[in-house]
């Protein structure tokens, strides 16, 4: 059973990965015209978001492979998007622009990112232990 939920993991990981490295990397690199579309964006958040998509696939790959380091490279990008997310406030409350959205998209990213981290402690931690 934990083998199936580490693969499900690995591949949803893997998307999830895919899917932000595009978006962010299209926004730095002004890809596609999505710079545009994306209005009043924080160029921190969306390098911290670059950042936690390499992370990701690396993640993905650990957990594929039951790599305990696994769960530090998920804690790392946790970490890096709190710390941006606190980063944002600051801006925010400073009077920088800034797309509301963007808010809740960080809240949804640090939660993902914080279940991925706790079901790799348990599927893969735990077993090695």
């Amino acid at each position: 059973m934990k083998n199936k939920i580490t693969y499900l993991a690995s591949a949803v990981l893997f998307i999830f990965a895919l899917l932000t490295l595009f978006l962010s990397s299209a926004v730095i690199f002004d890809l596609f015209g999505i710079r545009a579309k994306e209005g009043n964006y924080v160029l921190f958040i969306v390098w911290s978001n670059f950042i936690s998509s390499i992370l990701y696939l690396f993640a993905a790959y650990g957990f594929a492979k039951s790599k305990k380091w696994t769960v530090k490279l998920l804690s790392i990008s946790t970490i890096i998007l709190i710390t941006a997310l606190i980063g944002l406030f600051i801006h925010i409350n400073s009077g920088g622009i800034y797309e509301t959205k963007t808010v809740g998209a960080m809240i949804f990213r640090i939660t993902v990112t914080v279940a991925f981290s706790i079901t790799a402690y348990f599927t893969i931690q735990k077993k090695i232990k």
